[in-house]
């Protein structure tokens, strides 16, 4: 029998890069909680691999650290990877229906993360900028969603492109059910 539950990021993953990442920013849990705008606390237990972390959470402790989201959520990888649509580490947003799933993280030399995201007719999943210098792909597998900076969204259907800088805020809205979308996010 198979779940409609992705899987859950395993915690020990988050915790090992929270850890290895503020260690090499020369940060303690305070000031990393300050920067990241959460309770100290719950940077304590995300670093002790437990709690829930949201996209919210995660992308801004990135954001005060300085590295891509999926520095933070990244697993170890083989050298041949498959992730079966459907599978795959995801992590859920606490103000939207909407999950990424992280498909390729950015290997050394190269800046830019793959993910591929469902999102649900709803609450419009508003995102932070990201790290200075942050460009964002979109295209669109199926149904439609509204994406972009904010003032300047766009509204895409199946096989859509677009492109905008992703360290201004930006958001995604599904219009349509089973909303689903590649999203690849360029760091320089």
């Amino acid at each position: 029998m198979t779940s409609d539950v992705p899987p859950r990021l395993p915690l020990d993953w988050i915790a090992a890069a929270l850890r290895r990442e503020r260690t090499r920013a020369g940060l303690s849990l305070s000031e990393l909680a300050k920067r990241a705008g959460i309770a100290k606390s719950t940077l304590s237990q995300l670093e002790g691999g437990s709690g829930n972390p949201s996209v919210e959470t995660l992308w801004a402790l990135g954001v005060a650290l300085g590295v891509p989201f999926s520095v933070l959520v990244e697993p170890p990888a083989p050298a041949v990877q498959v992730i079966r649509a459907g599978e795959g580490p995801a992590v859920a947003s606490e103000r939207a229906d909407y999950r990424a799933t992280l498909l390729s993280a950015s290997p050394p030399g190269a800046r830019r993360d793959i993910y591929h995201l469902r999102a649900e007719p709803g609450p419009a999943r508003e995102s932070e900028p990201h790290i200075p210098g942050t460009t964002e792909h979109l295209i669109v597998s199926t149904g439609r969603v509204k994406a972009g900076p904010a003032g300047e969204t766009e509204e895409l259907g199946p096989g859509d492109y677009m492109t905008y800088r992703g360290d201004v805020p930006h958001s995604y809205e599904a219009l349509a059910p089973g909303t689903t979308f590649v999203l690849v996010m360029q760091h320089v």
